[in-house]
């Protein structure tokens, strides 16, 4: 029943199609459904699911995860204060309040914001309430592709929720994959992973901020632009202050001075603490503030704890030894294989947020392709660059469906496609760069000649993953 296991999966990305239902409740009712079809169908006995809470215990365990609520917590206080107006504004400020001072601004505080929003929903919620209003001068094609693309930046820019936690998977699955070869080289780390996406994330930001200025320069602004207010003083000191403080925090982490779980704590602390000291966050908005932190929080590790449950299922089955058959037989060697990976997950990601990716997917596709292909720093910048560009890809791409939720936008999708398409030519330009040229990925690395490993016959890498497979006695 190998075969079984795949099928599971197109039933979840059916289940989360058709029914509307949240991904935590569509994985566990699958993998209930899998479990006992499993036990009637003789593929496996009972006990082997004993191993679930054993799984889930040594999961919540993990240190990184104390991050999830504190980035949580963040990202929802900063929608409550004034920092990202007064941030935006301040942008257009510093940029003479030209012609594409809105759009540069808004890119820009999308990277700022964006690894503190989360996922990619988040981020398109919150910025299409603090930056769609005040690009109401644009074109609307050209204010949703500002908003879907600077939403989507946190999935790229470090040390965004999404790279804490693809670190995380990365370092299980390189795991995997070292002990599956006999290897001796160090398996990665979260650091590993801010690190790698670093110069990608950077020349891509810089691509779309050219973008944004020259694409500003085009446009005829309409009707009267309160951006071009002047900038009040006390705008001013917020936004600089909150400028140096969210450097300082972010790029901390990502050049590893912070631990991701120290560098959220401070963060939160400091921004909750305005918030009650200026008021903003007292009564009713703090009872909603903490309510919804503890929702998304929930959502989240119940997520993770239902993507575990499907994930052990699926190894039970031995789908994870069939997709290494499946992986090990494409031609072409390491460039083939890691395109077909690729192209798999890019594809998911028109139905599925990063989370859901990272938690369900990555688990499952990434240890066969690390067996194969080394260099797991450059594989984790490419999952970065490819979720990004399918969560930007007209028709269907999840940036795009959750920006017309939020900003109840029914434009054309001929309209939406071409206000995209710059961005999404620069996108696919980076991911073609890093993918030619894996080196880009360790221009920051101090370890990258000992996180590659040396190559092993294809035929002894079967036998030591089949072997490592085999259910435990």
């Amino acid at each position: 029943m190998n075969g079984f296991g795949i099928a599971l999966l197109f039933l979840v990305a059916a289940g989360l199609v058709f029914t509307g239902l949240p991904a935590m409740i569509v994985l566990i009712a699958v993998a209930a459904f899998g479990a006992f079809a499993g036990v009637l169908g003789g593929a496996f006995p009972y006990s082997l699911l004993t191993a679930l809470p054993n799984r889930l215990i040594n999961l919540l365990e993990n240190d990184l995860l104390q991050a999830l609520p504190l980035y949580v917590l963040m990202g929802l206080t900063l929608n409550r204060l004034p920092i990202a107006k007064s941030l935006f504004r301040g942008g257009v400020a510093l940029l003479r309040r030209g012609p594409s001072a809105p759009l540069v601004s808004g890119i820009a505080l999308g990277a700022l914001l964006g690894p503190m929003n989360g996922s990619v929903g988040a981020s398109v919620m919150s910025l299409s309430r603090t930056i769609a209003p005040r690009l109401q001068g644009l074109p609307e094609a050209e204010r949703f592709a500002a908003i879907c693309v600077a939403s989507t930046l946190g999935v790229v820019v470090p040390p965004s929720l999404v790279l804490i936690l693809l670190g995380d998977a990365m370092l299980s699955a390189h795991t995997l994959a070292v002990n599956a070869t006999g290897s001796n080289a160090r398996v990665i780390n979260t650091q590993d992973v801010f690190r790698g996406a670093i110069v990608p994330a950077a020349v891509f930001l810089v691509l779309c901020l050219g973008i944004a200025w020259w694409k500003g320069r085009k446009i005829a602004q309409r009707g009267i632009d309160e951006n071009h207010l002047p900038l009040r003083k006390s705008e001013a000191l917020i936004a600089l202050l909150s400028l140096v403080f969210l450097i300082a925090v972010l790029g901390g982490v990502a050049a590893g001075y912070f631990y991701a779980v120290e560098a959220a704590a401070m963060g939160a602390f400091v921004l909750f603490s305005a918030g009650i000291v200026t008021g903003r966050l007292r009564g009713k908005a703090l009872r909603e503030l903490l309510a919804e932190t503890i929702a998304i929080t929930g959502a989240l590790f119940g997520l993770l704890a239902a993507a575990t449950t499907l994930t052990l299922l699926l190894r039970t089955f031995g789908t994870d030894a069939l997709l290494d058959r499946w992986i090990g037989a494409l031609p072409g060697g390491e460039i083939a294989v890691t395109a077909a990976v690729l192209a798999i997950l890019g594809a998911s990601a028109f139905v599925l947020d990063a989370f859901e990716i990272i938690f369900v997917l990555v688990p499952i596709l990434i240890p066969p392709l690390l067996i194969r292909v080394p260099d797991a720093v450059w594989v984790s910048a490419l999952v970065l660059l490819t979720l990004q560009a399918s969560f930007l890809l007209p028709p269907f791409g999840y940036a795009l469906m959750m920006a017309r939720t939020a900003m109840r936008e029914t434009l054309e999708i001929r309209a939406i496609a071409k206000a995209l398409a710059p961005f999404l030519l620069a996108q696919f330009a980076v991911l073609v760069l890093v993918f030619s040229f894996p080196a880009l990925v360790h221009l920051r690395d101090e370890t990258g000649a000992n996180v590659r490993a040396a190559p092993i016959a294809p035929e002894e890498i079967e036998r030591r993953f089949q072997e490592m497979m085999k259910p435990q006695e």
